[in-house]
Formats: C-alpha cells, sequence, structure tokens
C-alpha cells in the first residue's frame, strides 16, 4: 500500500469538546472530511495533533477510533515517537498491529538539551525497523533540538529496511533534501517537505515527492504537487502564490490552532478547543485567518454545511 507513497499526507487535527475531553464523534468527521479533501494519505497522533497533551489511553484510542474509521479508504500513519525505545518500539508495533500502513518518528529528545548521539539515534531507528514490517518516516524537525547529518540520515536509510521515507522541515530543508538524495537516493522512497508547505516550490525543485501540511487546504495543495511532477513549474507556481498567504498567516500567526479554528467555523468540530497551557487564537488573528480560508474557498469551512 505505501510502496512508493506520495503527494498530501496531512495532519489530522485531534477534536477537543470545549471542556477539554476528547470529542470522539468530532475526530471521525474529521477523518471524512480529510477524505474529501482528497489527501493521498492521513497522519494521525502528530505534533499538529496536539500528541503531547494526550495520554496514553488517549492515544490507544484515538489510533484504534481513526483507523476504524478510515476502513482503508486512505491510509494512515501513525506518529510513534517517545524518548524511549522499548516505548516506541511498543508504540510501533501495536500501529502496525491495528492497520498502520506507516509509522511516523522523531529522534528521541526530552526538551532542547537531552539526545542521544548519533550511535544512539541510530540503535533508536534500528530498534523499531527490526521490529516492522512496514515502513517508517522519520522526522527532522527543529522542535527536537536534535541536528540529524546527512550523513546519518543517509546511513538509516541505506542501512535499515523499513526506514525508507524522510519529512524534512529543518532550516534549509530544501538543500538537506537534495544532498540526502545524492547520498542515499537509491534507498529511499519518498522525501517529505514539512512546515506547512511554507517551502514547498523549494523542496519540490529538491526533489520531494510530498507534502505533509497540516489538514487545512489541502485540495489547494494537492495541484501543486501533481502539476510540478507534470512539468507545468509556472502552473505550480502560480497555485503556490494563490495558497501562500494563507500558508504564511497559519505558519507564523496560529500554528496547529489555524486547522481547529476552520474546522469549527466551517462545521467539521464543534469545538476548535486547545489544551491548555495552549492558548485560543487572539480575534484579531483569527478573523485574518478565517478571511484568507474563506477567500481561497477552503473546502473545511463549508464541509458541514
Amino acid at each position: 500500500m505505501t510502496d512508493g507513497l506520495s503527494g498530501i499526507l496531512p495532519i489530522a487535527p485531534t477534536a477537543f469538546h470545549a471542556d477539554g475531553s476528547i470529542d470522539e464523534d468530532g475526530m471521525r468527521r474529521v477523518i471524512d472530511c480529510m477524505i474529501d479533501q482528497g489527501v493521498d494519505a492521513i497522519c494521525i497522533l502528530a505534533n499538529y495533533s496536539e500528541q503531547f497533551s494526550l495520554s496514553d489511553e488517549e492515544r490507544a484510542l484515538l489510533m484504534r477510533l481513526c483507523l476504524e474509521h478510515a476502513a482503508g479508504r486512505v491510509p494512515v500513519i501513525v506518529t510513534t515517537s517517545h524518548f524511549c525505545t522499548e516505548i516506541a518500539v511498543r508504540r510501533a508495533r501495536d500501529a502496525e498491529a491495528m492497520g498502520a500502513a506507516m509509522v511516523m518518528m522523531m529522534p528521541p529528545y526530552h526538551g532542547a538539551g537531552l539526545f542521544p548521539g548519533p550511535q544512539g539515534i541510530y540503535e533508536h531507528f534500528q530498534a523499531v525497523n527490526d521490529a516492522l514490517s512496514i515502513p517508517i518516516m522519520l522526522q527532522d524537525a527543529p522542535l527536537s533540538g536534535v541536528t540529524l547529518s546527512v550523513d546519518l540520515l543517509a546511513r538509516l536509510a541505506r542501512d535499515l529496511e523499513h526506514l525508507a521515507y524522510f519529512k524534512i522541515e529543518c532550516p534549509f530543508a530544501a538543500d538537506k533534501i537534495a544532498a540526502l538524495l545524492e547520498a542515499a537516493g537509491d534507498h529511499i522512497a519518498g522525501p517529505f517537505d514539512g512546515e506547512e508547505g511554507v517551502t514547498l516550490l523549494a523542496d519540490l525543485d529538491a526533489g520531494a515527492t510530498g507534502s505533509m501540511t497540516s489538514a487545512m487546504l489541502p485540495e489547494h495543495i494537492r495541484p501543486i504537487l501533481i502539476q510540478h511532477r507534470a512539468g507545468d513549474l509556472d502552473g505550480a507556481l502560480a497555485q503556490w502564490r494563490k495558497c501562500l498567504p494563507l500558508i504564511n498567516h497559519e505558519n507564523r500567526q496560529c500554528g496547529l490552532r489555524a486547522t481547529k479554528t476552520v474546522f469549527a467555523a466551517g462545521g467539521v468540530i464543534r469545538s476548535d478547543h486547545v489544551r491548555h497551557p495552549l492558548q485560543p487564537l487572539s480575534e484579531r488573528t483569527k478573523a485574518r485567518l478565517l478571511q484568507l480560508a474563506r477567500e481561497l474557498d477552503v473546502l473545511a469551512l463549508r464541509w458541514g454545511a
């Protein structure tokens, strides 16, 4: 199912009731809306899913709910990151057993200063690789505070059978994608772009085969990928320019709250609640977000009508 997986693989937001409890029906509606957006796969339990605010019991509930409700309509990628290798292995095994098409993992870290050296990182991913028969995506993001060299990433790709996908969203991501492909391209099934698509054109030019954005406007970002892949670079650039004001506002002003705000405004979910200590968007920032989303006519704003 996941050989050569490419295209738009957005992050599903986690639906909460206004009191902060899990909204199970809202989560099912999120999955349905994303499928109607034409996504190529869905990623759950990622940072943009507020995974860091979920209990282990809630993680298990959401994983089962999302996989059962998606029911094979699109592949589902489950984020299974954890600092402890044994727990990361257990999470990955559970995800595969429930039907995940792929797992995504960040390198082990705790805060900005507690993380292993390159060999410890290698062994962490090796242990998960050896426990699975589905692909692994490594997420290289500044949030971890871990600098992952191209040499280390290439070694992982060459040595580990299942680690064939990389989400690169560090500074100068395009150069890193190009260098990684040069170093280990035969062992990489998919270099992916992140950061909501704010660097998408440069990353596609460097060889990215897909993008893992938020779920706010994938139906508008997917055509960029299709046009670029077909060689219509002018068309891809024109579509990216149309999307960029909303992408930039999301990336620089809203973060993970953007999708939840738009989904709530469009009736996909009942509440845009984020768990404390996160705070809701200011009315000023929210108003601009919704204005830009309406101008682009994003599907989520009219999905629940």
